[in-house]
């Protein structure tokens, strides 16, 4: 029987370890926890390192917003695989230095905990781009405590495979990770519409942005990519070698070709369009990792 290796992250050190032990009660299920998006990244990493990657990773959709210094800090590295019917821990993957099924982040220098995903906000969609650009091959199911159809949407934009509702059942949650493993993509039907809605509106926008950041010079695009990065005028002068005076014109030309009125909103733009920020530490850099 081949077995099912299941990563559930969140925050809420209950609802983790309590989901951990349903779903290792499974014959063919494997479980560990993570208690934030770092974690959870170093507990995939390491798998992977020793050749047991996890197939679905199940994510709190609000991970990392419980209000700060509520509790302990959680701790690092805390995170036993369970697996089979009796729920026996296999020592593949250690616990931390209290023993505990639970992966948290470590705290920072008053005790409070790490709140980034490669420099991002530690919120469970941008976890699930960060995993599906690491990990292409791992599922992502997002937990959730309400159906919104804009989130949920910008959950399978970043890559989710579904959608689940915290409250669901047991049996259903396992449908669920066995239909994506299927290749399977869940959601609540209640959902399905307003998500279709979603996909759609985000598609035209994205399709309108991109005939404006077409519509640049190569130079314009260098000097975008700049903006989106938040680099100002001077910083702009001295990557691309040109003069300030000059800076300010492209600028100015940028704003006027993508129809906007302020930087903050033709970063914006860029972003929909796929425009990427310039790679501070070498080249520019688009979407997906290409130059342009």
């Amino acid at each position: 029987m081949a077995r099912i290796r299941v990563l559930v992250v969140d925050d809420h050190r209950i609802f983790a370890e309590s989901l951990a032990a349903a779903l290792a009660a499974e014959q063919d299920v494997d479980v560990a926890a993570a208690g934030s998006g770092p974690a959870a990244l170093r507990c995939l990493e390491r798998a992977a390192a020793e050749g047991r990657r996890f197939d679905v990773l199940l994510v709190d959709a609000d991970l990392g917003t419980a209000a700060d210094g509520v509790g302990p800090p959680l701790h690092a590295s805390a995170e036993p695989v369970y697996g089979g019917a009796n729920g026996t821990p296999h020592t593949g993957i250690h616990g931390g230095p209290h023993g505990g099924p639970y992966g948290g982040a470590h705290g920072g220098p008053h005790g409070g905990p790490t709140r980034a995903v490669n420099g991002r906000a530690a919120d469970g969609i941008s976890l699930v781009g960060a995993v599906r650009s690491a990990q292409p091959g791992v599922r992502t199911v997002v937990l959730a405590e309400r159906d919104e159809p804009r989130r949920a949407a910008a959950a399978l934009q970043a890559g989710a495979s579904g959608w689940v509702a915290k409250d669901c059942s047991l049996v259903r949650l396992l449908a669920v990770i066995r239909g994506v493993l299927r290749d399977e993509t869940h959601l609540p039907p209640a959902l399905l519409t307003g998500v279709l809605r979603e996909l759609t509106a985000a598609r035209k926008h994205r399709t309108e942005s991109e005939r404006l950041v077409e519509s640049l010079t190569p130079r314009e695009r260098e000097v975008l990519r700049c903006m989106v990065a938040g680099l100002g005028r001077k910083a702009v002068a001295e990557r691309l070698f040109l003069s300030p005076h000059t800076v300010r014109t492209h600028m100015q030309n940028v704003l006027g070709k993508l129809g906007v009125h302020s930087t903050l909103a033709a970063v914006a733009l860029a972003r929909r369009a796929g425009v990427g920020p310039v790679d501070l530490a070498g080249e520019i850099v688009e979407r997906g990792g290409q130059l342009a």
